[in-house]
């Protein structure tokens, strides 16, 4: 930052919205930041990214990032031109962020001190962006691009856990070439575990969130039309066990003596739904139970099994780790989310509400622990 600068707010660039099947969702959140950012702190660059991946210069309007009447919103929405680019420089030594239109003299809009990424799915949370910020020397909210892709990959999270001795539930994989060139063989994988554990299975895109492409399987009839489903979210899918139990998470976010875990959360079976899916989640508002009704022992072990998956797998900023307590008092872990949602209704400010952390208090936190940071290699 130039000396011109060091003494004014340090400037936020909120990216949001995206070419995953998330869009919507990273709109919604990116409403929610833009709202709970303190203005009198920080000066607040919005910046939307277009389904064809075009940054747009956006209206700074939350009220209108929200899911109304079912609707969900876009950037195309709020971009303030149809064509209109927003460009960051890849050079750590100028952080300033130009803004061009066709026709027209590209125009400054200032130097940005850092990136909020409220991006979800592939090309903004699985560590595409970071490696592009990293590339800008710009600090951001979050995780780094190996941490964001091992978050982004069930497949390669998984096996990470499992080798720092986590506790998973049996999965299998089924890579692209598997599918394209010998379905029989695959489909013959995806019968074998299922007579190793059981049916019904979860069929899922490896490397999507918000339980998009999501299916439930209860036979084999159900099973092609299930893998194409997830297919067309990711290539590579994941199929999954049930694990019988109760759904836990709980939100981990890094201090100034390192991270800690929140008070945990519980998602109550969805009675409307056959899982908790996208619309449970987002659509129909279904609603978790924080604090969890867990025995302090319980509570205390997701809590170290919550931190425990931050550190294993390098994470930095933030995380929300989804859990399932079997019917056995053991905990599982399903997954860790790196940039999870800050809808109005997302677990994630909800359980740091419940441990005395404020929404404000929490994007602040999470805005100094990244300016506190640097780029490259730490």
């Amino acid at each position: 930052m130039s000396s011109e600068t060091s003494s004014q707010k340090p400037r936020v660039a909120v990216v949001f919205g995206g070419r995953s099947s998330e869009h919507a969702i990273s709109v919604v959140t990116a409403g929610a930041v833009l709202a709970a950012i303190d203005r009198d702190k920080y000066d607040v660059l919005p910046i939307g990214i277009t389904t064809d991946g075009r940054w747009a210069l956006t209206a700074d309007d939350p009220a209108r990032m929200a899911i109304t009447d079912r609707r969900l919103p876009s950037v195309a929405q709020l971009a303030e031109s149809t064509d209109g680019a927003v460009v960051l420089p890849v050079d750590p030594t100028n952080r300033e962020v130009v803004y061009s239109e066709p026709g027209s003299v590209p125009k400054a809009l200032g130097e940005v001190d850092v990136v909020f990424p409220v991006l979800h799915g592939p090309y903004g949370e699985d560590g595409t962006l970071q490696g592009l910020l990293e590339l800008s020397g710009v600090p951001y909210v979050g995780s780094g691009v190996l941490a964001s892709a091992v978050g982004q990959d069930k497949d390669y999270m998984k096996r990470v856990f499992a080798s720092f001795g986590l506790p998973v539930g049996p999965y299998e994989v089924i890579r692209p070439r598997e599918w394209e060139n010998a379905p029989a063989a695959a489909r013959k994988k995806i019968v074998d575990f299922a007579g190793e554990h059981g049916w019904p299975l979860f069929v899922k895109p490896a490397r999507a969130g918000s339980s998009m492409g999501i299916s439930k399987v209860d036979g084999l009839a159900g099973l092609d039309e299930a893998v194409e489903e997830a297919r067309s979210h990711d290539p590579k899918i994941i199929v999954e066990a049930l694990l019988r139990g109760r759904e836990i998470e709980c939100g981990v976010l890094e201090f100034e003596d390192g991270p800690r875990a929140s008070v945990p959360a519980e998602i109550p079976p969805v009675t409307a739904h056959d899982f908790y899916d996208f619309e449970a989640k987002y659509i129909d508002s279904a609603d978790g139970i924080v604090p969890a009704p867990l025995t302090p022992e319980q509570t205390a072990e997701v809590q170290e099994l919550a931190v425990a998956a931050f550190e294993a797998a390098s994470c930095e900023g933030l995380v929300r780790a989804d859990f399932f307590l079997q019917d056995n008092g053991e905990f599982v872990i399903n997954e860790i989310n790196t940039l999870p949602g800050f809808t109005p209704i997302s677990m994630y400010p909800r359980m740091w509400q419940e441990s005395g952390v404020s929404y404000p208090e929490l994007i602040d936190r999470l805005l100094q622990a990244a300016l506190r940071r640097s780029t490259g290699l730490r």
